[in-house]
């Protein structure tokens, strides 16, 4: 699957579901965010079975400011509806692979026991 283009009318769609999403928040006039894309797009092409969402931050300037967006890129990564990634700034190729590892590699069951203490 390549990436979908994300709009406040369709987050919820795809935040909610179980497995993993990737973010890319960008604007056209960005530099780094024109480094970045074709990074995040052949991730994309390589990883099928991740969701790999754009979300323009022109256009989607409410979603932008839901997240606190400051600076673009930024990339955030949810995984059975979590963050458990939000970072800026454009990522070179293998350091996106062990991102999108990482991501994989999560014991999503102690991620929500950490959550649930840190709620107590």
């Amino acid at each position: 699957m390549s990436y979908v283009n994300i709009t406040a009318d369709t987050f919820n769609d795809y935040a909610e579901r179980e497995g993993i999403l990737f973010l890319d928040f960008w604007a056209d006039w960005c530099g780094p965010c024109k480094m970045f894309g074709p990074v995040f797009e052949a991730a994309a092409a390589k990883h099928p079975d991740i969701v790999f969402g754009k979300i323009d931050t022109e256009a989607e300037q409410e979603l932008a400011a839901h997240f606190q967006i400051r600076s673009i890129p930024t990339l955030m990564a949810l995984r059975d509806g979590i963050v458990v990634f939000h970072q800026a700034g454009a990522m070179m190729a293998g350091q996106f692979e062990q991102l999108i590892q990482a991501v994989r590699d999560l014991d999503m069951d102690k991620v929500r026991a950490d959550i649930a203490s840190e709620q107590q």
